[in-house]
């Protein structure tokens, strides 16, 4: 079903849920999912990335394109995200179906981060990272227009507030996790982010099955409280 074919916000309930409420509502978590398993991952890429290449053994004053490369493809990647979801609505297809394409192309695309534990040519971690970074800004794209599509108007705010504040709980988590470990590394005279990096492949992988699970057509879709996808 396109936007412009659903019933207005007056024909759904405009019953008024509390936060938990909300929280009783599958699709609700789907939201929620869908930042708390990438957004961590993103921003240990933008704050630890230079340190990963030196713990690599690079020079950041000869690397310095490898910085800045994995941020031009997240910019690419919001567009894409979009447009690709536009391209299939036009092509005929259902919204739900067209926004979990590109949620599925996200969590796979973020699994590229893994095979860098098995390099050390720069150009392949560059082109590895601005990959991950690609399909992670899809992902997040959708995982922002997520509520609109699947709340009426009313809720949309709540919604996409519990989405925010998983983000940043999950990355409040996982930035005291990640700290952790490098004391560990630090204090063993080791320095290794492979852990990190196999983490941060298979968390978003783990959020895309969630999303697919827990946004679907159930009982609180015929209530009312959540739009049909």
């Amino acid at each position: 079903m396109l936007l412009a074919d659903r019933p207005p916000t007056a024909d759904l309930k405009k019953e008024r849920l509390r936060w938990r409420e909300l929280l009783k509502i599958p699709q609700t978590w789907g939201v929620i999912v869908a930042r708390t398993f990438t957004d961590p991952v993103w921003f240990f890429i933008t704050d630890w990335f230079p340190i990963y290449l030196i713990a690599k053994g690079f020079d950041l004053r000869g690397s310095l394109i490898a910085v800045w490369v994995p941020f031009i493809a997240a910019d690419l990647g919001n567009f894409a995200g979009g447009a690709a979801t536009g391209y299939l609505i036009k092509r005929g297809w259902p919204v739900g179906k067209s926004r979990k394409a590109v949620v599925m192309a996200g969590g796979f695309g973020m699994m590229l981060l893994i095979p860098t534990i098995f390099t050390s040519n720069l150009y392949v971690i560059t082109a590895l990272f601005a990959l991950a970074t690609f399909f992670y800004a899809s992902f997040s794209t959708i995982a922002h227009v997520l509520p609109t599509d699947l709340f009426p108007s009313h809720l949309v705010a709540s919604v996409s507030g519990l989405g925010g504040t998983g983000s940043g709980l999950g990355t409040i988590a996982a930035f005291f996790l990640v700290g952790r470990l490098a004391d560990a590394h630090r204090a063993a005279a080791t320095h290794s982010f492979d852990s990190v990096l196999v983490a941060g492949g298979l968390i978003p992988f783990a959020g895309m099955l969630l999303v697919l699970l827990l946004v679907r057509n159930n009982a609180a879709t015929e209530r009312g409280f959540a739009r049909r996808i």
